[in-house]
């Protein structure tokens, strides 16, 4: 259950901010919040989960078991374009651009592992503290004046 967005005309740093908020939650909850974000980003994401969900069912999976495995945000090629500067100068703007990969899979229910062997009782080692019979003496305080 795999789906792609390539080229996305924004940064990847800004993309990642609204990626880590949704990775590891339910798709239902993920499309939930991104719909209330305040991001740019959050629209393309959300219409990816889409995309993503609908993968899945068409594989016969149900909705309410569907996770975010990974949301990944991989650098995309990089325009550079040119802005005029003083005294006929130009400086470079570098317009970076996004790859986004979505992985969902289905939680299921833990079991409890098979024990396999019997577990090695462990014996109780008594030791014998040695008490000293000499006291500790306090060190003497130098008279010295």
């Amino acid at each position: 259950m795999k789906a792609y967005l390539k080229n996305y005309r924004q940064s990847p740093r800004k993309v990642r901010l609204v990626a880590s908020l949704v990775t590891g939650k339910k798709v239902s909850d993920a499309i939930v919040a991104l719909e209330f974000l305040p991001k740019r980003a959050s629209l393309p994401i959300k219409k990816l989960l889409l995309s993503a969900l609908a993968n899945a069912k068409a594989q016969g999976k149900e909705e309410a078991s569907l996770f975010i495995k990974e949301l990944r945000v991989d650098k995309g090629i990089v325009m550079k374009r040119m802005m005029p500067r003083a005294m006929g100068r130009g400086a470079r703007i570098n317009k970076r651009t996004s790859h986004v990969n979505v992985l969902l899979a289905e939680k299921t229910a833990k079991l409890p592992k098979a024990k396999k062997g019997a577990k090695k009782e462990k014996t109780e080692v008594k030791k014998e503290i040695k008490s000293s019979s000499k006291a500790k003496k306090p060190a003497k305080a130098s008279a010295s004046k």
